[in-house]
């Protein structure tokens, strides 16, 4: 941005330029939502999958301003993966808010599907030994600040005595391994649509905007939603708006994970590979065309450190946009 003189003008930018305004965003976030499923989808109540993460528990709460807690439904939809503090917290939050739960063990179904098989089979290319007992984990490097590395994912086993060993993923193991762990968001979505259908209720989505504009969701599945709430949200916003809510402390303070692989990854490791409080800013910096010098003043890094920052999100966005496309038709 230049003065009427021509001459650059720098626009205030630190730690603050996330602050929301918390209560008139859950004001315009309830509003929508009683219009988005009552007037536009012509449903009478919402179905949340709920996991005892930040972004469910906000959106279960967001929902229950919009339509009390009698129309609204929490889905849990554990899996022989999954952190058993997952069921439990889901199970406090709803009594929190006062909203009653249904509660889909998935084990079943995925195992018909072959999910558990596909991924044994691809990790046992890997690490012959794999077998009962053992654990395993996707992870990103988590050095992304010391230097411009690309988002290449390596494999974590852990035996059943507790020895760690990881080793680079090659595409096909990789590919096999996503792919079958991807039938598990679209086997809970089956069932968030069953619910919903059952009561005439919209299926609300759960995304915030890290995930959706950076691919860390599965297409029909986790995506495959009737509205979005906070899909416009960072992931520090969704947390300033979980604790205007009265989201419980123990939920606000748990550390975000994918919940997905029985090695029990944290959304950090897995994926955004620095913590949220640093790609948020320096992504925002980016989108308003903050010089990454002043970015880098906020945060204390340096220049260098906020361009790979920028470098991994520009990537990451471009490499999965076609999860974010329509359907393609012929005309």
């Amino acid at each position: 941005m230049v003065n009427q003189n021509g001459k650059p003008v720098q626009l205030a930018f630190d730690r603050h330029a996330l602050d929301l305004d918390a209560a008139g965003e859950v004001e315009r976030i309830v509003l929508a939502l009683h219009q988005g499923v009552h007037e536009k989808l012509r449903r009478q109540g919402a179905v949340v999958g709920i996991s005892g993460g930040i972004d469910s528990s906000t959106v279960l709460a967001l929902c229950v301003k919009a339509f009390g807690p009698e129309r609204v439904v929490g889905i849990l939809l554990p899996e022989q993966h999954s952190s058993p503090d997952s069921l439990q917290l889901a199970q406090r939050l709803a009594a929190h808010f006062g909203v009653s739960t249904v509660v889909e063990d998935i084990t079943a179904a995925l195992d018909g599907l072959g999910c558990y098989r596909r991924q044994n089979e691809a990790i046992a290319r890997v690490f012959p030994e794999y077998g009962a007992g053992w654990k395993s984990k996707l992870v990103l490097r988590g050095d992304l600040l010391k230097q411009d590395t690309m988002n290449v994912f390596s494999l974590t086993v852990t035996s059943p005595d507790g020895v760690e060993q990881t080793k680079r993923l090659p595409w096909e193991e990789y590919a096999q391994i996503v792919a079958a762990s991807n039938i598990k968001q679209r086997t809970r979505m089956t069932m968030l649509y069953y619910h919903a259908e059952l009561r005439n209720y919209a299926v609300i989505g759960t995304a915030n905007k890290n995930e959706h504009a950076l691919g860390f969701f599965v297409k029909y599945g986790d995506g495959g939603v009737d509205i979005s709430p906070i899909l416009h949200l960072f992931k520090s916003q969704v947390y300033q708006l979980a604790s205007y809510l009265g989201v419980p402390a123990e939920i606000q303070q748990r550390t975000p994970t994918s919940d997905t692989y029985s090695g029990g990854s944290t959304q950090e490791e897995f994926f955004f590979r620095v913590p949220f409080d640093i790609l948020d800013l320096a992504w925002l910096g980016y989108e308003r065309g903050i010089p990454n010098e002043q970015i880098a003043e906020a945060l204390g890094l340096t220049p260098d450190q906020v361009q790979r920052v920028i470098n991994d999100v520009i990537r990451k966005q471009r490499t999965t946009a076609y999860l974010r496309s329509a359907p393609l038709g012929v005309s």
